[in-house]
Formats: C-alpha cells, structure tokens, sequence
C-alpha cells in the first residue's frame, strides 16, 4: 500500500511517499498539486487532521488532481482505507443520535430518497465494512469516508447543513 504525494503538477517537485494515516502533511511538503497511488485506497483531505472535504483515490495517477477535484488548497491530510473482504452492514438515521427513521443498508443505496422515502440522514451506525457516503444521489457531489464506528453527529463532525443522500461500499474491487 502506498501513495506518493509530489509538490507540483505532473509529479514534478519534492515528493513524500506515504504508506498509512497521515493527519498532517506539511512538514513533509509546503503544497502538493499531484500524487501517485501505488498499491492501496486512500482518502484524502483539504484540512489537516482528517478534515474539511474528502476525496476517495484509488490506483491510478493524479496528474494535476487540484483542478480536477476543485480542491483550492491542496491535500493536508490522508488516511489509508484498509482492504476489507467480509459482510457489509450499516445503519442510517434521519435525525442526530440515531433518531428518526432507521434502515439498515448492507448494499450500494444510490438514493435514500428513493429506496427507504428518507429525505436526509444526520448519523449513523457502521457495524461492518467501510462505505462513501454522497452529498447528492448516484454517488455525486461531496463524499465523506465512514469506517466501522457510531456517528452521533454528522454536523458536529463539520457537516452542518450537509445532507447524505447516496451510500457506497468500498468493495475489495476498487484495489
């Protein structure tokens, strides 16, 4: 597993290659505008300590990701998405701590609206397996990266006003 952060477009500049979570990446480099997954699944941010918007990278090279993805400051932080091969199952909820509404996922939901008549989710139980969540149906606009845990909050974790309409499984094909 692995990726390669470089400080400018085109792998060009300092580069710093990360092999697993990195909640802060400016001591290594002062700005980073492409990268190389080499082996692996990561998420990356814009803030440091795993904060402010995500992006999910896969195997492949980013060229010039910054335009691409419309991250004006760069990466700051990134963290590996381990290789998971078990059962998938989750629950979402309509409202903060697990009020409201309650469905429980163990497959790809390209629209909460759609399938469970749910239109926002606000917390969440991942009991198996790591998943993307969407801003928008059919797995578009921003994402945030859910493993195994008990999201209380969505807006306390600095999502206020963001609505999750879309879920995806990070299956072992994506590596």
């Amino acid at each position: 597993m692995g990726i390669v952060f470089y400080e400018d477009r085109n792998f060009q500049g300092r580069s710093y290659e990360c092999m697993s979570d990195c909640p802060d990446m400016s001591s290594y480099l002062s700005r980073c505008h492409s990268c190389r997954v080499e082996r692996g699944c990561f998420m990356v941010y814009d803030r440091t300590n795993y904060m402010g918007n995500q992006y999910f990278m896969r195997r492949g090279e980013y060229a010039d990701y910054m335009s691409m993805m419309g991250m004006s400051d760069g990466i700051r932080s990134c963290r590996m998405i381990p290789m998971y091969r078990g059962s998938y199952r989750m629950r979402i909820y309509e409202r903060e701590n697990f009020g409201g509404q309650m469905y429980e996922m163990m497959d790809d939901c390209d629209s909460i609206m759609d399938r469970y008549r749910m239109s926002n989710c606000m917390s969440c139980n991942v009991m198996d397996g790591h998943w993307l969540m969407y801003e928008q149906p059919h797995f578009r606009g921003r994402m945030m990266y859910m493993r195994p845990g008990e999201y209380r909050s969505f807006s306390n974790m600095g999502w206020s006003g963001t609505r999750w309409m879309s879920m995806r499984r990070i299956t072992d094909s994506y590596y």
